[in-house]
């Protein structure tokens, strides 16, 4: 962990970090001595959550910032708040998501709810806080993927799920975007210098609210599941620490993705997870890239550079 030049401890930012997965990668980065940024929807459960981690370790600069990913503009407001605020940024973990709402929802931009949450809004996110992270001496981005993606493909025809939407399509749908964003982010930083770390996780089988409203759109799955999850599952906090290494472990390399390492990845220790073919498919991540630039607006611009008169 590199301090910035003013002495000031690392800033990471964590979106959804109000509950689940995010608040207990916000209070592992917390715990590590960073800045964290906690990125929420909701205004007061934002607050109660970085009011939550500031009680729990009184020394930490913890804040809150509204993001909505379901709306464009309020990413690029976001953004805007943090690059008036920040000098630097080194760790952006895009957790926050969204889980098999039953029925087809949209966003205010027009994009199927889980696409544009999970995804669309990350994607732009990360290409407005790019310079940033340029900034930082070694930055890295984290993007949360899923066991789903290993089912999932990527409907270039039916994006938005208009034709036939299925609610866990949906999401197998995202999550493989996000994992596909993970690789294409780091090729691309690759080719055009921009020294990030970019790289995923997964939190295996994990007990959250989220997953527990995402099974009701499967009613006698999801009764299979609650049966089943004592037994095959973990803790928000264990689902985790697959994030938090990929976001902090000096063993990261880039392009890595990280899940548990028990039966299944469902459970345990931090290890390098599988990818599918399809996740690995160059070609299929920048045909992706160049649509979600397109459906966004994502420019992906360095910063300018500094002239000496």
């Amino acid at each position: 962990m590199t301090s910035n030049p003013n002495g000031a401890p690392p800033l990471a930012i964590v979106t959804g970090a109000n509950t689940g997965l995010g608040f207990e990668t916000a209070r592992g980065l917390v715990e590590q001595g960073y800045r964290v940024i906690v990125a929420a929807r909701h205004p007061h459960k934002g607050r109660a959550a970085a009011e939550a981690l500031r009680a729990e370790f009184p020394e930490a600069t913890v804040r809150f910032e509204p993001l909505d990913l379901d709306s464009l503009a309020s990413v690029r407001d976001f953004a805007a708040t943090v690059q008036a605020q920040e000098a630097r940024l080194d760790r952006l973990v895009n957790n926050a998501g969204l889980l098999a709402p039953p029925t087809r929802e949209m966003t205010r931009d027009g994009f199927e709810r889980q696409l544009g949450v999970n995804y669309l809004g990350h994607f732009l996110l990360t290409s407005l806080l790019l310079p940033l992270l340029q900034a930082a001496p070694a930055p890295r981005v984290v993007q949360l993927s899923s066991l789903a993606h290993r089912s999932g493909r990527i409907d270039f025809g039916d994006l938005n799920g208009e034709r036939d939407y299925d609610p866990w399509r949906a999401y197998r749908q995202s999550k493989l975007a996000m994992l596909l964003f993970s690789q294409a982010l780091q090729r691309h930083s690759d080719a055009r210098g921009w020294e990030l770390v970019s790289v995923a996780a997964h939190p295996g089988l994990s007990r959250t609210a989220l997953f527990e409203h995402g099974v009701r759109s499967r009613a006698l799955v999801g009764s299979l599941f609650r049966l089943l999850m004592p037994l095959i599952s973990q803790s928000a906090a264990d689902g985790a620490r697959p994030v938090l290494h990929a976001a902090t472990a000096d063993e990261v390399r880039p392009g890595d993705y990280f899940g548990p390492a028990g039966p299944w990845e469902a459970r345990g220790a931090p290890k390098r997870a599988r990818m599918t073919a399809a996740a690995r498919d160059s070609m299929l991540a920048e045909r992706l890239w160049e649509v979600s630039c397109d459906l966004t607006g994502a420019r992906w611009e360095a910063p300018p550079v500094a002239t000496t008169p």
